[in-house]
Parts: C-alpha cells; sequence; structure tokens
C-alpha cells in the first residue's frame, strides 16, 4: 500500500469514526510511515515530535490503536512487555517473525506457507481462520561469539 493509499484510508477511518484529522495526528501518521524498522510508540513519538513539536505522548498513544484499527499499522507483541510497530505495506500477511532474545530486532520474512497451516488445522476443528501468526525466537550467533550484536536496537 502507498502511503498516499494508507493517509486516505486513515483519514476514512477517521471521518467514520466521527473524528478530525488533525495536524497533530497526520505528523504521527507522516512519522510513522517514514520508518523503516519496527519502532515503539516512544520512538514514534520522538520522531512524530520533529515534525510537529506540539504532538503529545497522549496524542500517541491514542492515535496508535486508530492506526492498526485502520489496518494502516501492524502491532507486534514479541513478549517483551513493549509492543511494537510497522505499516501494513504491500499487505502480505503471510510473515513469519523472528526476534532476536539478544537485541529484541525483529525480522519478518515471507512465510506462504502459513495460509494453508492455518485452514488446514481450523477446518479441522469445524473453524475459520481469521488471523494467525508464527514468531520464532532466537539467539544472536555474532552476539553469542563475540559479545557484539551487529542488530541491536538503540533504547
Amino acid at each position: 500500500m502507498s502511503v498516499d493509499a494508507a493517509r486516505e484510508k486513515f483519514q476514512t477511518y477517521l471521518a467514520d469514526k466521527g473524528l478530525r484529522v488533525t495536524d497533530q495526528r497526520l505528523a504521527i501518521f507522516n512519522a510513522a510511515f517514514a520508518q523503516k524498522e519496527h519502532f515503539t510508540a516512544e520512538q514514534l513519538l520522538d520522531c512524530a515530535r520533529k515534525i510537529d513539536d506540539s504532538v503529545s505522548r497522549a496524542t500517541v498513544y491514542r492515535t496508535l490503536p486508530l492506526m492498526t484499527g485502520s489496518h494502516i499499522l501492524r502491532e507486534v507483541d514479541i513478549g517483551s512487555g513493549e509492543k511494537f510497530y510497522l505499516p501494513a505495506g504491500n499487505g502480505n500477511t503471510q510473515v513469519a517473525q523472528v526476534v532476536c532474545v539478544d537485541c529484541d530486532k525483529i525480522f519478518e520474512i515471507s512465510a506462504p506457507f502459513m495460509e494453508w497451516y492455518g485452514s488446514t488445522v481450523s477446518l479441522k476443528l469445524g473453524l475459520k481462520p481469521v488471523s494467525q501468526r508464527l514468531q520464532v525466537s532466537a539467539q544472536c550467533i555474532a552476539f553469542r561469539s563475540s559479545g557484539r550484536c551487529p542488530n541491536r536496537l538503540k533504547k
């Protein structure tokens, strides 16, 4: 999904909910879509404030559910107590996440088998799958051997 298409989808979602498209929400949107890696709410706040210094922490935390609800952002929970986000991108939901337990870096790889697997196991139980995820926790080989991780996230 292009940035323009995502912006239009987000604005339509806000209008359908009776919410205004504010400068702060647009700054948060622009900051989110400028990210190339998974990001936290606090990282998004820092980036959004560079666009519009009036963006508040509360506005970021209220806007994130709107962005995930409109399906322009994906939320990723790696079990660390902190949620990560990433623009929904090309609509490929068949991805597996590999999370480095040493640096919390999240890698996403295409996993086309997931659709087949989810349908197969669900149908055996008389259910229809609505969502699924595959998440693998892994150790950084470089960190274990040298004590330095080339993927370490800045916190």
